[in-house]
């Protein structure tokens, strides 16, 4: 594959990542944590599954990779893919945390993962962990700042605190998109580790 096809592949991955992940965070706006938690245990069980028989039928596996050979890495072909561990990590943080900290959790996962990766991919000259890049995680910290800022004036949260908060959010997305934790999948260490970050903020700064 030439250099073109492969960031043409990524720019749909990103694309594919924040469509999906952002219908998750506008379904969950207008309806009770128990329709959401309902709605991705059945979505991540059926997700999931279809993941893991592929494995074990080949024939299914090349259907499923070639129908989504543009958002699949290689690295996928033969191992659960990050979409699975995502809808994992997600599903988790709608059964154990506030809506507040989900709703901007997902923003963050939404946004700032692919943002960082883009800036990473072109501009990630200084290398701080494995392929994570100090420039993919300004970006990843200047996306989530914005977003925190903008998701506190629209609830109308933290407004005499709102600049610290939003800047201590936006490390916590930045620290959360960067730090391996073991050998979890880095799409369930983000939504997860966010939003147990997220929630000591909101406690420490009286947003819960």
């Amino acid at each position: 594959m030439s250099l073109r096809a492969r960031n043409e592949a990524h720019l749909i991955r990103r694309i594919w990542h924040f469509c999906g992940v952002m219908a998750m965070f506008a379904f969950y706006c207008f309806v009770s944590q128990k329709q959401a938690l309902t709605t991705a245990l059945v979505v991540s069980s059926v997700m999931i599954s279809l993941d893991v028989v592929r494995l074990y039928i080949p024939k299914f596996n090349r259907f499923f990779i070639w129908l989504f050979r543009r958002i699949i890495r290689d690295s996928e072909t033969h191992r659960i893919s990050g979409i699975s561990f995502m809808l994992v990590g997600v599903t988790l943080i709608v059964f154990a945390f506030p809506k507040n900290v989900v709703l901007l959790t997902l923003l963050f996962v939404a946004l700032a993962d692919p943002m960082a990766s883009e800036i990473g991919i072109r501009f990630g000259k200084d290398k701080l962990i494995g392929q994570k890049s100090l420039q993919g995680s300004l970006a990843a910290f200047c996306t989530c700042f914005v977003l925190a800022l903008g998701f506190f004036i629209y609830f109308d949260l933290m407004r005499e605190r709102l600049f610290i908060v939003s800047l201590l959010a936006g490390i916590i997305g930045a620290f959360s998109e960067l730090v391996p934790i073991g050998k979890l999948d880095d799409n369930f260490v983000f939504p997860v580790l966010s939003a147990i970050l997220l929630t000591g903020l909101m406690i420490i700064f009286g947003g819960l």
